[in-house]
């Protein structure tokens, strides 16, 4: 295997374990909550922390990557998201996991935008849309196996995170074996007053590209640190809210290959139109059914194949958008965006469920896909875009 495959491998293989760590951290601790009484509001308020992690070291990051390279921060991150993995069966305490959660959210941030960042600068145009997808793809196969391990709670609740934090271990050690690169450097890039004139250069670009990841990360939370609650509330089994869970991360990985290469092809632009408007008819039956188990699992699974390639559609828009020399900053936005929809996601769906509890979680979801298609439909109608 030559360096720039064993280079690529690694990186989708180490984000893998990336979404592994997120998806058994998001339901296994809203599982534990809720046994413990705590409310679904503040079982969501403490899932924030993995995400106010991830935006309060966004702006850091890119000064780093740049004097160091890839390699330093790659390291850095999985080091960070291992120790804090380890330190969760320490002690059971609300503000405490909220810390360790931050610092899962410091490290994640760093493993991702490392890695995408490095995919998307020496990725061909034509074939970008592939592989930020199998990028994409390998992490939702690490979140697609996480909620399996929920049921482990009932063997010990320490159980889950001690195997997380194996797993991670393995991975890290993996990143040894990279050859150490810097990014495409800017001679404007200065001081860290400048990161921001960048992100406004960025967001005049590209803005558009920024809201399919704000939209996966308000699922993404939603769906896995809210929607348990809400699935216990109605009487539904610890089995089958995992399953659901697993239905929808299935149908990501089914498609998100075959929606980075239609992307390349058609471009990004109807891609991603297409997608969010299927996201919203299936979460919309999805809440009709609402109590039938094999109905949500159907609908839950088809909103899977389509709106699960948000996060990965949306980087490949933006680096079609975006001057080379901007696709770190693109990519730093992109993790912005994601982590404000994480944020938003699991406070209000943890709300909405206290407010409206005779509502269908569901519809909070598709009301979210129906604004954000009526936007991106609005722009592209108005400005057409490249793919």
């Amino acid at each position: 295997m030559n360096r720039y495959r064993r280079r690529f491998w690694i990186l989708v293989s180490i984000v893998s374990i990336s979404g592994f760590s997120q998806g058994m951290l998001l339901p296994l601790i809203a599982v534990i909550f809720e046994n413990n009484g705590v409310s679904s509001f503040l079982n969501g308020l403490n899932a924030t922390g993995l995400y106010i992690g991830i935006l309060f070291i966004s702006p850091f990051m890119e000064i780093p990557l740049r004097k160091f390279g890839y390699k330093p921060i790659l390291i850095t991150g999985g080091l960070l998201v291992l120790i804090a993995l380890a330190l969760f069966p320490v002690w059971q305490n609300f503000w405490f996991w909220f810390i360790l959660r931050l610092i899962v959210g410091i490290g994640d941030n760093a493993l991702n935008f490392a890695s995408q960042t490095w995919i998307t600068e020496f990725s061909p145009a034509n074939k970008r849309g592939r592989n930020i997808a199998i990028y994409g793809l390998f992490f939702g196969l690490g979140f697609a196996v996480a909620p399996l391990m929920v049921p482990l709670v009932h063997v010990s609740e320490s159980l889950p995170f001690i195997l997380t934090s194996i797993i991670s271990f393995i991975g890290w050690l993996f990143l040894f074996l990279l050859h150490n690169e810097l990014p495409e450097q800017d001679l404007e890039m200065t001081s860290f007053r400048e990161t921001f004139h960048r992100f406004a250069n960025v967001w005049r670009y590209a803005w558009v590209a920024f809201l399919p990841p704000f939209a996966y990360g308000f699922l993404e939370t939603s769906l896995n640190a809210s929607f348990p609650v809400y699935a216990l509330r109605i009487g539904m089994d610890l089995t089958s809210v995992s399953t659901l869970l697993v239905a929808f991360s299935i149908g990501t990985i089914a498609f998100q290959l075959p929606l980075g290469m239609i992307g390349d092809k058609i471009g990004r632009n109807k891609t991603i139109t297409g997608a969010l408007f299927i996201g919203f008819v299936c979460f919309t039956f999805a809440g009709m059914l609402d109590g039938n188990y094999f109905g949500s699992l159907t609908f839950i699974f088809i909103a899977g194949m389509f709106v699960g390639s948000m996060f990965s559609l949306g980087i490949s828009y933006m680096a079609d958008l975006t001057p080379k020399k901007l696709l770190p900053t693109g990519n730093i936005l992109c993790g912005i965006f994601f982590s404000f929809g994480s944020l938003i996601g699991p406070s209000l769906g943890g709300l909405f469920i206290q407010v409206f509890p005779s509502v269908s979680f569901f519809y909070l979801l598709s009301g979210l896909f129906l604004v954000i298609l009526l936007v991106t439909f609005k722009r592209n109608l108005i400005t057409p875009t490249l793919k």
